[in-house]
């Protein structure tokens, strides 16, 4: 299995020299976090109105930011509580927003069925998202899972971008799969706290 972390860390290095501009001309996390929000939500609007590609291209634009904040927090020494909170905050609303969208746009094609797969999906994110945030709650790791945030941005991305029955797949897939990883991190956080081992991941 691929490590996630090691990814990630590729990813930041390949935004460091972006993360030094910003730094040099006093961008400060926050504002990061707020355009990275501003730019979810102004995608949402133009996937729910059937403007795919720039919903998908600007949901790319906004997930960048998501990464490029918590770097330059780090880089400048402006981590706080609050800039962690405001940051989750703001994933959870670009998730909703999307879904929110994608509703509408199904609707708007009479799809009753991709409209439940869409709200599954939606539910699926929250469900999981908000496993882990109670685990961590409790003093517990929980960061087990086929399907975090980060693949979920990059399928529903790829999803826009390819539109047609490629985004039917995706949603179909992410309500799937957002929902399996929820049930992987309740039966994680069972066996933990049964003295038990974590369960293997699939």
């Amino acid at each position: 299995m691929i490590d996630k972390s090691i990814i990630k860390e590729r990813f930041r290095g390949l935004m460091s020299p972006v993360v030094d501009i910003l730094d040099s001309m006093g961008v400060t996390p926050m504002g990061v976090s707020m355009a990275g929000l501003a730019l979810s939500v102004l995608g949402a609007l133009f996937a729910g109105g059937g403007r795919l590609v720039a919903g998908g291209i600007i949901l790319a634009g906004a997930s960048m930011c998501d990464t490029l904040d918590g770097s330059l927090a780090r880089k400048t020494g402006k981590t706080s509580e609050f800039g962690a909170f405001f940051d989750s905050t703001a994933d959870r609303i670009s998730e909703f927003a999307y879904f929110a969208a994608l509703a509408l746009y199904y609707s708007g094609r009479g799809s009753g069925v991709m409209i439940f797969f869409t709200l599954a999906a939606l539910a699926g994110s929250f469900l999981t998202s908000y496993a882990r945030a109670r685990a961590e709650g409790l003093a517990l790791e929980c960061s087990v899972g086929i399907l975090e945030r980060p693949e979920r941005v990059l399928l529903l991305i790829a999803g826009l971008l390819f539109g047609g029955r490629m985004l039917d797949a995706v949603i179909i897939r992410l309500a799937i799969l957002s929902i399996y990883t929820f049930i992987q991190r309740v039966l994680h956080v069972r066996n933990i706290t049964a003295g038990g081992e974590p369960p293997t991941e699939v």
